[in-house]
């Protein structure tokens, strides 16, 4: 049996990005249901907003400019925990 991976979400509490933070963690749990073990929002500050899937940091605000959108965010997690996964229409929304 395998563990299911862990993502985290750390965010800037003096930027106000709790929202953002839940709502892209709501979205992920959604997709994957228990093919994540958890999604953990860690509170941080110094306009910090980095996800991490597994060991993996798939977005960092600073490295990457700015935020993800939603799609992309599933493709970085579903790539970096389960790669063989279809997402549907996320998939084929931009011809990938």
């Amino acid at each position: 049996m395998t563990t299911a991976a862990r993502v985290t979400i750390t965010y800037c509490t003096q930027c106000n990005w709790l929202l953002r933070a839940g709502w892209m963690a709501q979205e992920l749990l959604n997709t994957f249901g228990t093919e994540l073990g958890e999604v953990a929002m860690i509170p941080g500050t110094g306009g910090i907003f980095v996800v991490t899937a597994g060991d993996t940091v798939v977005w960092d605000r600073k490295r990457d400019g700015g935020f993800p959108d939603i799609v992309t965010l599933k493709k970085l997690v579903r790539d970096a925990v389960v790669p063989d996964r279809d997402l549907g229409h996320a998939d084929r929304a931009r011809g990938d």
